[in-house]
């Protein structure tokens, strides 16, 4: 079993649980915790993370930061891809485009689906990732390209 999933599965049904699997994550990158990341939803090929708007993520407009956004888009699409990919396999990222849509004025919610992607022939792995407020609105997208090569034997 995938090691980011055997972890979810120990610590699934544990008192906070999830706030302890997702710090865990975080930590996989420490620069995550920045943003303090929660998993919402899990699986290979489909993950959802929230991020809460405090204080420490504002911009000098008091709503959520750029680069906070993209650190959310960043982890979603780095976590899914270690769940999702085949342990003979590994992945880099190589670019990441952004587009900013509207102001994040609340909590936010990013999303990424990986279920066309055929991971044992793939050289490379288009994450596009949704991040939308609390109404529903996309606040931001990103496109994080991720290189995708056979491990070293």
């Amino acid at each position: 079993m995938n090691k980011v999933l055997k972890l979810q599965k120990q610590l699934k049904n544990k008192p906070f649980g999830n706030k302890l699997f997702s710090y865990a994550l975080a930590k996989f990158a420490p620069y995550f915790l920045t943003i303090k990341p929660q998993v919402v939803t899990l699986r290979p090929n489909f993950m959802e993370a929230s991020m809460r708007k405090r204080r420490s993520v504002h911009n000098h407009l008091k709503t959520v930061h750029a680069i906070a956004m993209c650190n959310l888009c960043e982890f979603t699409a780095g976590i899914l891809m270690e769940t999702s990919i085949p342990k003979h396999r590994r992945w880099i990222p190589v670019s990441m485009q952004v587009k900013y849509l509207k102001k994040a004025e609340t909590d936010l919610t990013a999303t990424c689906d990986l279920s066309q992607v055929d991971w044992d022939t793939t050289e490379e792995v288009d994450c596009y990732v949704s991040v939308k407020d609390t109404s529903g609105v996309e606040v931001m997208c990103a496109n994080i390209q991720m290189k995708v090569s056979d491990r070293k034997k």
